[in-house]
């Protein structure tokens, strides 16, 4: 007990700055104490203002006090020192401005160690002990230091709030329950607690097993990332052999054509010089010729003159030269050849740098998204579809920019092309479809029409099953009457039932193997849908069935 009150005594020889015994304790004019060093520091700072305060009572003195050591002070603390008193506990410290205080601490108070929920009242080690000590706090509620006790406090009778009314979702103290909330659906603020402890357990289950997921969602987007950078890296090393392979072979074609063309210059060439060198030679047989008939035609003796001129007027076969010409014009046409041929490679790079360009960009690999439950939502992935005249049955007129296809009784005057379907009335996109698409076709008449997809490499000449859309693995077709739908798959046919409507909605999602039909009104109903893996781009196409006049357009969505 002696021991106690040293230290109880001692902590009024501590510096309120450094909280550690005085060392050369100055006192100043109000006559608060404090180590030299520790007063000068403060007081250095407050330089600039011209007006120093005692940290504890807040005193201000103008001009700056002189500080002299208190002796008589610095005496009994070493006296203090000699005795085994050292600085206050650490447990005693006191309570700064962000500490929580005791509230039993008379004078300066001491940091609380608790706060008690019963009492609505923060300790110091020293004023806790009876709660640790005596039955009669047994059933108290201890937890770390709050400055928020009194929000625990009913404002309107000043008793602890220990309800809970759930009928307005607040605490509420007893005599709140039997008065503005009599009637309400009140618990105990403990039997609320354990509810909302069962809720909250449930909800750090379910939040835990999100994190679990997510963490594997970002480890599989950590491999995707991976697989991406490989596959890219892989396209970019094939591309560029497949480039380097096209500009060998240009390269090649140009030195071929340049190689026949000087061929066929120094044949040409060598051909007139020839054609020139003979007739050189008969120019110069002729000169001669001449000169002879001229000296003839000056003989006097004319025996000797009909005796020479027989020979003489004799002539020799001209050389023929009238495939000679004086045109330029030699080589134009291969000019003119190769700028067709340039012009051709032109164009196929134009178009197929469009699908080039459109499937880089629609590399996705992100998880996959819901397959989208509102037109609206289904307009975000609209595509513009145009149909390509070089697949079109020669009895399909294509109009509207090549939207719309029109069966007409008299064919079409089509070039011939490798893509063309000979026989059935079908006709592909331009286009080729990766990723998540979405397009509507309308169609009017009395025949049918089949809203279709397939792959490029489907069979185009004759009439057998590899060419009609939905009778082969190479395509998927609606067909859709004004009386019902079917869906056809290699020649397997299933009967749909929908609403009628002249206008088709079909959503692709290519990575996930998803293609779906949609009867497109005011609202959209799903005809069907697939599930598959699709194993390479998809061409949007178009059979019409039937009925001359019958017509299909792919609708401008945007």
């Amino acid at each position: 007990m002696a021991q106690q009150g040293a230290q109880l005594d001692g902590a009024k020889f501590c510096c309120s700055i450094c909280l550690d015994l005085l060392k050369d304790p100055v006192t100043i004019p109000c006559g608060h104490s404090y180590c030299m060093s520790c007063i000068k520091g403060f007081w250095d700072e407050e330089d600039e203002k011209k007006i120093y305060s005692c940290p504890q009572c807040r005193q201000t003195f103008t001009p700056r006090p002189v500080l002299v050591k208190n002796t008589m002070l610095a005496d009994i603390v070493e006296e203090l020192k000699k005795t085994g008193l050292q600085a206050a506990p650490v447990d005693h410290c006191y309570a700064g401005p962000e500490d929580v205080a005791c509230d039993v601490c008379t004078g300066r108070k001491l940091k609380a160690l608790k706060s008690c929920l019963v009492c609505l009242v923060s300790y110091c080690e020293k004023h806790l002990q009876p709660h640790y000590e005596s039955p009669a706090f047994k059933k108290h509620k201890l937890v770390d230091p709050s400055k928020k006790l009194q929000e625990n406090i009913c404002s309107r009778h000043d008793e602890v709030m220990k309800m809970f009314c759930r009928t307005d979702q607040q605490s509420i103290c007893y005599l709140c329950s039997v008065d503005e909330h009599k009637g309400h659906d009140t618990v105990s603020a403990a039997a609320e607690r354990t509810e909302r402890q069962r809720e909250l357990e449930v909800s750090r289950q379910n939040i835990q097993q999100r994190i679990q997921d997510r963490e594997k969602d970002v480890k599989l987007l950590q491999q995707e990332v991976e697989a991406v950078s490989r596959s890219a890296d892989k396209a970019v090393e094939d591309s560029e052999k497949i480039f380097t392979e096209l500009i060998r072979l240009i390269q090649k074609r140009s030195s071929d054509v340049k190689q026949q063309i000087r061929s066929q210059q120094e044949t040409e060439v060598s051909r007139v010089k020839e054609l020139q060198e003979k007739l050189e030679q008969e120019i110069t047989e002729l000169k001669r010729k001449d000169a002879e008939l001229k000296q003839l035609s000056h003989t006097e003796d004319h025996n000797q003159f009909l005796h020479n001129y027989p020979s003489l007027s004799q002539l020799s076969e001209p050389t023929d030269s009238s495939n000679t010409t004086s045109s330029s014009l030699y080589f134009e046409d291969v000019t003119a050849a190769v700028s067709e041929l340039r012009d051709q490679l032109q164009d196929i790079l134009r178009e197929k740098w469009t699908n080039i360009s459109l499937t880089v960009t629609e590399v996705d690999v992100l998880l996959s998204e819901p397959e989208p439950k509102t037109r609206a939502e289904f307009l975000k992935y609209s595509r513009e579809i145009t149909l390509d005249p070089n697949t079109a049955n020669t009895r399909l007129l294509l109009s509207e920019g090549n939207r719309k296809a029109t069966l007409k009784k008299e064919g079409q005057s089509y070039s011939s092309h490798p893509d063309r379907f000979t026989y059935y009335w079908q006709v592909l996109s331009r286009e080729s479809l990766t990723g998540r698409c979405y397009w509507e076709v309308e169609w009017r008449g009395r025949g049918g029409v089949d809203v279709a997809v397939a792959y490029k490499n489907i069979s185009r000449a004759g009439n057998s099953d590899e060419c009609a859309v939905g009778y082969n693995d190479k395509s998927w077709a609606l067909y859709c009457s004004t009386n019902s739908y079917k869906f056809w798959f290699n020649k397997v046919s299933t009967l749909v039932s929908g609403p009628g409507s002249s206008r088709v909605g079909v959503y692709l999602d290519h990575r996930a193997g998803i293609l779906s039909f949609y009867s497109v009104s005011e609202t959209m109903t799903l005809l069907h849908r697939v599930q598959t893996t699709f194993t390479q781009p998809l061409y949007a196409g178009l059979c019409l069935d039937y009925s001359y006049g019958v017509t299909a357009e792919f609708c401008k969505l945007k």
